[in-house]
């Protein structure tokens, strides 16, 4: 389950990593649930915190509400993983009170998302265009009040 950009780069770091908890130098089996996330937070020692959001429909109106889940990791020294980083993690044993999975792989940096897809501004280019040109019929067409 770990992925191939952390064997290449565990591998050289196979020397410096002492951790037992790691997946790769150490002990520590892998099993369960694996998540894809952002890290919102490193300040706490050989722990990240991951986080990421999904979308939750709302029966009463209809809608739907954008909901964040967030759950600690570990994260070994080999992989050293910094806040902004997309990393996947996966489920093992209980490693503390709060800490049951262990980061895996980095994935890269996150990136903001074009929310808008180029065929909708398209579409929507569209549609101004057909309502300026209609305006401008409007405009153009002479009253009979006048006369």
């Amino acid at each position: 389950m770990v992925g191939k950009n952390t064997k290449s780069k565990a591998a050289q770091d196979a020397s410096t990593c002492t951790d037992k908890n790691c997946p790769i130098h150490g002990t520590a089996k892998v099993r369960g649930r694996a998540l894809v996330g952002t890290i919102t937070s490193d300040k706490m020692s050989k722990t990240v915190v991951v986080a990421w959001t999904r979308k939750f429909f709302v029966k009463k109106y209809e809608r739907y509400e954008v909901r964040k889940s967030k759950i600690n990791a570990h994260n070994p020294e080999c992989i050293n993983a910094k806040k902004g980083d997309r990393v996947k993690i996966v489920e093992t044993r209980p490693l503390s009170k709060t800490k049951h999975f262990i980061v895996t792989e980095i994935l890269g940096a996150e990136t903001k998302k074009e929310h808008v897809k180029s065929e909708e501004i398209a579409a929507l280019e569209a549609h101004q265009e057909a309502r300026d040109s209609a305006r401008q019929k409007i405009k153009e067409k002479p009253t009979s009040d006048s006369e």
